[in-house]
């Protein structure tokens, strides 16, 4: 049986990483609008993005191709497509251990708690911040260990009081360019919008700026959701064209108090279910 730990931030290697750039032949390859995932090919790190179209939100699947037992985890599934990814997992050999949810969505169910029903040993994961129902709880700093890769967790409320954004590890022994996993906090040429759930645009600014932007520029971004086609970004490239997050924070904060967005139609629904892991029903 793997035994799976949290460790904390101060735990990171010591020593700068070294930086190898793969070939085209083995890094994105971005499918046609029909496919379904983009894939990143490492020698020890499977990855697939999947997309469930009612809600335009990615599910990220990642797991340790080295490791004997190939352990996975899910992050931000959708009810509506969780047939879909177990069946994936299973093609693939694969033993998903975490479901873990960037934050507590407005927009669709989320599909960990019907992952639990499915496969009984996974454990979902969020933020200590949300609020919600989950099996562990993370903050700053902790780390996800699935076979031997990790995921580190960086807070980046702003959105919602408990965002995160997960980031592959840092060191020789870990996948590179790093990925990151941004949830509704950063978007391809976006972030998400501020203005319910304990939004605020000053910590969203603050958020990217510091835990995002920092990354090496070259650090791969998955958002949880893209309505204009588009599947992957990087902090170089957001951090020169993302039309909103290249302003001061002034700018940026009036420019997100002047959007009028619409009431998300689904949030009556989506955050009391998002709020105890996406079971909106379990007792009668």
């Amino acid at each position: 049986m793997l035994k799976f730990q949290f460790i904390k931030f101060s735990s990171f290697f010591p020593s700068k990483p070294s930086f190898f750039p793969l070939s085209i032949s083995t890094t994105i390859k971005l499918k046609s609008q029909m496919a379904s995932y983009s894939s990143y090919s490492s020698s020890k790190l499977l990855f697939r993005q999947l997309f469930e179209k009612e809600s335009s939100t990615y599910t990220y699947l990642l797991a340790d191709a080295s490791h004997a037992e190939k352990p996975a985890l899910l992050i931000d599934p959708v009810d509506r497509t969780v047939d879909r990814d177990l069946s994936l997992i299973q093609e693939l050999g694969l033993k998903l251990v975490y479901a873990l949810n960037t934050h507590v969505h407005a927009d669709h169910v989320t599909g960990t708690g019907l992952i639990k029903s499915k496969v009984p040993d996974v454990k979902s994961v969020i933020s200590k911040a949300s609020g919600a129902t989950a099996d562990i709880y993370v903050e700053q700093g902790d780390k996800i260990r699935f076979g031997n890769l990790y995921i580190e967790v960086r807070a980046t409320p702003g959105h919602t009081l408990g965002c995160l954004t997960y980031v592959t590890g840092d060191g020789p022994d870990q996948p590179q360019p790093r990925m990151a996993f941004t949830g509704d906090t950063l978007l391809i040429r976006g972030c998400g919008r501020t203005d319910f759930q304990g939004g605020s645009s000053e910590n969203l600014y603050k958020s990217v700026h510091s835990q995002i932007f920092t990354l090496p520029k070259d650090t791969l971004l998955y958002p949880a959701h893209d309505y204009k086609g588009f599947s992957v970004s990087t902090v170089g490239e957001e951090i020169q064209y993302n039309p909103r997050l290249t302003k001061d924070e002034e700018t940026f904060k009036n420019i997100m108090g002047n959007l009028n967005l619409s009431y998300p139609k689904m949030i009556d629904v989506a955050v009391p279910a998002n709020m105890v892991c996406g079971i909106q029903s379990k007792t009668g």
